[in-house]
């Protein structure tokens, strides 16, 4: 069984940076896409960026095009979010999730999640 685990979250004013790790374990051949979520309190939650863990494509949502950026290490089969030019809106839990499947930025397809770390920015 797949386990992601993530971390990284924090505080930090805006116009800060933070990176975003998700470690997964277990048999992780059957993965094809692991995304990044988040969900501020009393909003839906959203897709953020999402990766093919076979080739390296993205996805990113709008509201952080050119200021977020998803990659992966195959190695330590590890996805990291790295954030930039933080914005008090990007407050919220981040969740790490992963699919068998093909690309998708719909929670619901998802049929692994992490337990999610927050991350607050500061005005």
């Amino acid at each position: 069984q797949v386990q992601l685990v993530e971390s990284g979250g924090g505080s930090v004013q805006a116009g800060g940076s933070l990176r975003l790790s998700c470690a997964a374990s277990g048999d992780t051949n059957e993965i094809n896409y692991m995304a990044w979520f988040r969900q501020a309190s009393g909003k839906w939650r959203e897709g953020v960026a999402t990766i093919y863990t076979g080739g390296g494509s993205v996805y990113y949502a709008d509201s952080v095009k050119g200021r977020f950026t998803i990659s992966l290490d195959d190695a330590k089969n590890t996805v990291y979010l790295q954030m930039n030019s933080l914005k008090p809106e990007d407050t919220a839990m981040y969740y790490c999730a992963a699919r068998s499947g093909g690309c998708s930025i719909w929670p619901r397809l998802y049929e692994l999640w992490g337990q999610g770390t927050r991350v607050t920015v500061s005005s």
